[in-house]
């Protein structure tokens, strides 16, 4: 029996070396192979050159810096962290509609290396940042540069793809917005959730914090100053693994956006909670009253606390109670309109991703592991692809523990949840919190070529393998993963 545990935890070893897209199974979905099998390694167009323009100037340079910082929380605990030019969070980068971006990240002392991944956004696949797959780590005294035209409208984020169960939790994310090319009036603040270690002892758990407009996070109350009258939009942003639950008293609200796409008519909401995934975003909107408003995180299993923002007229104010009500149901929200399709339609390629659970090795280690399709990478399926296919994917989790399926480089259509038909606004997500039990059917169309990242978003999930990449037949990439390369993506 020894002797049988022992050669299951050898067998079960990650390759020191190899392409990210060599898993044990190719999964052409009911479509066209493309008359060959392909190697996503070594045959096809090289995604190394799928790059952001590089012929002109870009109208908006930002410098990342990636170093080790001790910060001081605005609540007063201290927290060891990896940061982006020395702030928790990273600086928030706000561009407008059809510009050309160009964002130079340097590493000055994160050993294992560090990257950029701009979480949500549509970007040409060389700009992903995806250690691994889409471009090597960067060491320090290294350097990397990005450039992507900003296409989509909307609230986003950046976040290491470098160990990032790790990196990200130590504090290498930021927030990117990217506004309409003529921006409304008003207050617009992001609110970005994440919860820190404050103590050199794990065991003490993890605190929850909220940071507003790129300040310094709080584990307690955040009050800003805002004229009655004025228009508010609030971008909640979940930089942690679980789902977040929101609640806002003081005034009606209505949900504007999901993962930086519009809400169709939105209507007014009052005693509604907000659960946001692991990696997702909502924005809200409202008319600032006479008296507080208040958002706190509720029923948040990222760590200890229920911070919140404050609006009030003078900036101070007194803490409204606010018990969580029902949650939004997105599917149902909002007005329908015409879609490019929907559950009627004629799909090029059918997939099915069975979430679950397992108990044996991983890379040598005993323990109960999340799966796909009843495997960890790189025993779980490739999905391929060819440019132009409509897709349609059905998610069912069959385990515990929600995960937060996120879609590198495309947005999904939700077109059900458990069998009944969305009927709201469409809903256009990249990052789906699938419950335990729950059963999505999502669409997309494959209309940006190369090779993708599909992953759980509760990163420690992904890092112990519940990841899988969408494959573009006739591309393959030149970088490799593993422990001897020093690519780890997650």
């Amino acid at each position: 029996m020894v002797a049988a545990g022992l050669v299951a935890s050898a067998a079960s070893r990650v390759p020191a070396e190899a392409s990210m897209t060599d898993h044990g199974v190719l999964d052409y979905g009911g479509g066209d192979a493309g008359g060959a099998e392909h190697d996503g390694h070594h045959a096809g167009v090289d995604i190394s050159t799928l790059t952001g323009p590089a012929d002109r100037t870009p109208d908006r340079r930002f410098a990342l810096d990636a170093r080790a910082a001790r910060v001081t929380l605005a609540s007063g605990e201290r927290v060891d962290a990896w940061t982006f030019n020395g702030t928790l969070p990273g600086p928030e980068l706000r561009v407008r509609q059809g510009e050309l971006v160009e964002v130079t990240l340097t590493n000055a002392d994160v050993p294992a290396g560090v990257t950029v991944h701009w979480h949500g956004v549509n970007v040409p696949n060389a700009e992903d940042g995806v250690a691994g797959l889409t471009q090597d780590a960067v060491r320090p005294a290294g350097r990397h540069v990005y450039r992507f035209v900003a296409e989509q409208t909307g609230t986003f984020w950046y976040h290491s793809h470098q160990q990032s169960n790790d990196q990200v939790r130590r504090g290498l994310f930021g927030a990117l917005v990217v506004e309409p090319r003529t921006a409304a009036a008003g207050t617009d603040l992001v609110v970005l959730a994440h919860a820190w270690s404050t103590s050199h002892d794990d065991r003490d758990g993890w605190t929850s914090a909220l940071s507003v407009a790129a300040a310094t996070p709080s584990t307690g109350t955040v009050r800003r100053q805002v004229t009655p009258g004025t228009r508010v939009r609030l971008r909640l942003v979940n930089a942690d693994n679980e789902p977040r639950v929101h609640a806002l008293a003081g005034a009606p609200f209505r949900v504007t956006a999901i993962d930086g796409n519009d809400v169709a008519g939105p209507t007014d909401l009052t005693g509604r909670a907000l659960l946001v995934a692991g990696g997702g975003r909502y924005d809200v909107e409202l008319t600032m009253p006479a008296g507080p408003v208040q958002l706190t995180l509720t029923r948040d299993t990222n760590g200890r606390g229920s911070p919140a923002v404050l609006l009030s007229p003078d900036g101070l104010g007194e803490l409204r109670h606010a018990p969580p009500g029902d949650v939004l149901d997105p599917a149902a929200y909002g007005s329908p309109t015409d879609l490019p399709y929907g559950a009627d339609s004629a799909f090029d390629r059918t997939f099915t991703l069975l979430l679950g659970e397992t108990i044996g090795f991983y890379n040598g280690r005993p323990g109960q592991w999340t799966t796909i399709n009843g495997g960890v990478y790189p025993d779980t399926p490739v999905l391929a692809v060819a440019q132009g296919d409509l897709v349609k994917v059905t998610i069912l989790n069959r385990g515990f523990e929600d995960h937060p399926m996120h879609l590198h480089g495309h947005h999904m259509l939700v077109l059900s949840r458990d069998g009944r038909a969305a009927t709201g606004s469409p809903w256009w997500t990249d990052t789906l919190n699938v419950a335990p039990g729950e059963r999505y059917e999502v669409a997309f169309r494959a209309d940006n070529p190369g090779l993708w990242m599909d992953h759980c978003h509760n990163l420690e999930h992904a890092a112990e393998g519940m990841t899988t990449h969408l494959m573009y037949l006739g591309y393959h990439t030149p970088h490799r993963v593993g422990p001897d390369t020093g690519n780890q993506p997650e």
